[in-house]
């Protein structure tokens, strides 16, 4: 028969459940996730400062979501939309340049409520961004492959 834990050696009373483990206390495990999605945030907006360089802003130090977003959306109002020819991909760099914005917004929306949304909504921009990017650099490259 098994003794409560106040009735137990000390030595024994940690063992009544299980063995202490910093894992199984919920303060630890929300600062190590907070600590992880902040981390996460910063590497986004690290990477959104650089595609904003990429495309000709000026990143302040230390930029927010929102000032990344009016900077990607000057680069989306200055990028040309190309003509409608067939075969043309279905997203042009202007289109998807206005979609990182939108998401951009987003994040900046939640503020630091739903983290973990708010760095889907970066991931996002930075996916759209890039793809952006892809389809305004390789042209450039068939055109300096032809002549």
């Amino acid at each position: 028969m098994t003794t409560a834990p106040a009735q137990q050696p000390p030595e024994q009373r940690r063992l009544w459940h299980h063995a202490r483990d910093l894992g199984d206390n919920p303060g630890v495990i929300n600062r190590e996730l907070s600590k992880r999605l902040a981390a996460g945030r910063d590497r986004r907006l690290t990477q959104l400062a650089d595609a904003a360089t990429r495309w000709g802003g000026h990143v302040p130090d230390d930029p927010g979501i929102t000032e990344l977003a009016d900077l990607l959306e000057t680069a989306a109002a200055d990028t040309p939309a190309p003509p409608a020819r067939p075969g043309d991909p279905g997203h042009t760099a202007k289109a998807l340049l206005a979609g990182a914005v939108e998401n951009l917004r987003a994040a900046a929306r939640l503020g630091g409520h739903l983290p973990a949304v708010t760095l889907w909504h970066l991931q996002r921009a930075i996916d759209q961004e890039h793809t952006a990017h892809q389809q305004n650099t390789v042209p450039a490259q068939r055109r300096r492959h032809r002549q």
